[in-house]
Formats: C-alpha cells, sequence, structure tokens
C-alpha cells in the first residue's frame, strides 16, 4: 500500500511543483496517509483544497483502502 501511495504522489508532485510547492510522504498507517506539505504549499491558503481535493481524491481513487489523507 505505501508503494502504491508513494506512485501516486510522484504522479501529482510536477502540479505542485509547477506552483513552487512540493509535497513528503511521512507515514501510511491503518488506511490514514500523512503527509508534510512543504515549499510554497505550507503557507498557502489554498492548501487545504490541495490537500483533500487534489491529494486524497487521487490516492483514494488508486488505493481504495486509505481512508483518510492528514497534513502535519
Amino acid at each position: 500500500m505505501l508503494e502504491q501511495v508513494e506512485e501516486v504522489i510522484e504522479s501529482l508532485r510536477p502540479a505542485l511543483q509547477s506552483d513552487g510547492g512540493d509535497v513528503e510522504l511521512v507515514s501510511v498507517v491503518g488506511g490514514i496517509v500523512t503527509v508534510h506539505l512543504t515549499g510554497a504549499c505550507s503557507g498557502c491558503p489554498m492548501s487545504t483544497m490541495t490537500l483533500k481535493m487534489g491529494l486524497e481524491r487521487a490516492i483514494k481513487q488508486s488505493v481504495p483502502e486509505i481512508v483518510d489523507v492528514i497534513a502535519v
């Protein structure tokens, strides 16, 4: 499951980097993915939308066992 989540994040990384941000995978435990938004994403008011509507949606579509994606 970890590898599948990493693949999804890698596929989304260029879009985040094009806006000056990035994401780091912290952990995948019990269906919960923990990420750390960095760069421009860390202080962006739209980061919650990026997290939920972008990262979480893409990860859940590819890895149905995931129930939540949270940022730390």
